[in-house]
Protein backbone atom coordinates (compact mmCIF):
# COMPACT_ATOMS: atom_id res chain seq x y z
CA UNK A 1 0.00 0.00 0.00
CA UNK A 2 1.39 3.25 -0.92
CA UNK A 3 0.51 6.13 0.98
CA UNK A 4 0.43 9.30 -0.87
CA UNK A 5 -1.08 12.44 0.23
CA UNK A 6 -3.58 13.37 -2.81
CA UNK A 7 -5.23 16.85 -2.85
CA UNK A 8 -7.90 16.40 -5.86
CA UNK A 9 -7.37 13.96 -9.24
CA UNK A 10 -9.34 13.81 -12.37
CA UNK A 11 -9.24 12.24 -15.55
CA UNK A 12 -10.25 12.46 -19.07
CA UNK A 13 -11.23 9.83 -20.97
CA UNK A 14 -11.90 10.04 -25.29
CA UNK A 15 -12.99 6.68 -26.88
CA UNK A 16 -11.92 6.82 -30.26
CA UNK A 17 -14.24 4.80 -32.45
CA UNK A 18 -16.14 4.18 -35.59
CA UNK A 19 -19.90 2.31 -35.70
CA UNK A 20 -20.97 1.85 -39.05
CA UNK A 21 -22.71 -0.25 -41.74
CA UNK A 22 -26.38 -1.31 -42.15
CA UNK A 23 -28.48 -3.37 -39.59
CA UNK A 24 -30.53 -4.67 -42.51
CA UNK A 25 -28.15 -5.46 -44.70
CA UNK A 26 -26.43 -7.33 -42.15
CA UNK A 27 -22.89 -5.40 -42.54
CA UNK A 28 -22.94 -3.54 -38.45
CA UNK A 29 -19.13 -3.41 -37.68
CA UNK A 30 -17.21 -1.73 -35.16
CA UNK A 31 -13.60 -0.38 -35.14
CA UNK A 32 -11.72 0.80 -32.44
CA UNK A 33 -9.10 3.76 -33.07
CA UNK A 34 -7.83 4.17 -29.56
CA UNK A 35 -8.97 5.36 -26.03
CA UNK A 36 -7.12 8.60 -25.02
CA UNK A 37 -6.53 9.67 -21.04
CA UNK A 38 -5.60 12.48 -19.43
CA UNK A 39 -4.96 12.55 -15.84
CA UNK A 40 -4.55 15.52 -13.54
CA UNK A 41 -2.85 15.47 -10.03
CA UNK A 42 -3.04 18.19 -7.48
CA UNK A 43 -0.32 17.03 -4.53
CA UNK A 44 2.65 18.34 -2.51
CA UNK A 45 4.26 14.51 -3.22
CA UNK A 46 7.76 14.35 -4.93
CA UNK A 47 6.75 13.77 -8.35
CA UNK A 48 8.96 10.56 -8.84
CA UNK A 49 6.50 9.08 -5.83
CA UNK A 50 3.70 10.13 -7.44
CA UNK A 51 4.72 8.76 -11.04
CA UNK A 52 5.11 5.35 -8.78
CA UNK A 53 1.77 5.76 -7.41
CA UNK A 54 0.39 6.55 -11.50
CA UNK A 55 2.37 3.23 -13.03
CA UNK A 56 0.48 1.10 -10.18
CA UNK A 57 -2.42 1.96 -10.95
CA UNK A 58 -2.57 1.31 -14.52
CA UNK A 59 -0.70 -2.11 -13.74
CA UNK A 60 -3.63 -2.79 -12.15
CA UNK A 61 -6.58 -1.06 -14.29
CA UNK A 62 -9.07 -4.16 -15.34
CA UNK A 63 -10.18 -1.57 -18.20
CA UNK A 64 -6.87 -0.99 -19.32
CA UNK A 65 -6.10 -4.38 -19.32
CA UNK A 66 -9.03 -5.68 -21.44
CA UNK A 67 -7.65 -3.06 -24.20
CA UNK A 68 -3.89 -2.91 -24.25
CA UNK A 69 -3.62 -7.30 -24.02
CA UNK A 70 -5.33 -9.71 -26.13
CA UNK A 71 -8.36 -11.23 -24.22
CA UNK A 72 -10.28 -13.70 -25.78
CA UNK A 73 -13.79 -13.53 -25.85
CA UNK A 74 -16.30 -16.64 -25.51
CA UNK A 75 -19.74 -16.20 -26.85
CA UNK A 76 -22.64 -18.79 -26.32
CA UNK A 77 -26.15 -18.32 -28.57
Amino acid sequence: MMRLKVKTASVKVRFRKLLGGSVLKGTVFCRWDGVDTHLSIESDEPADKLAHLIRNAKAGCFAEGLITQPVPLNSNW
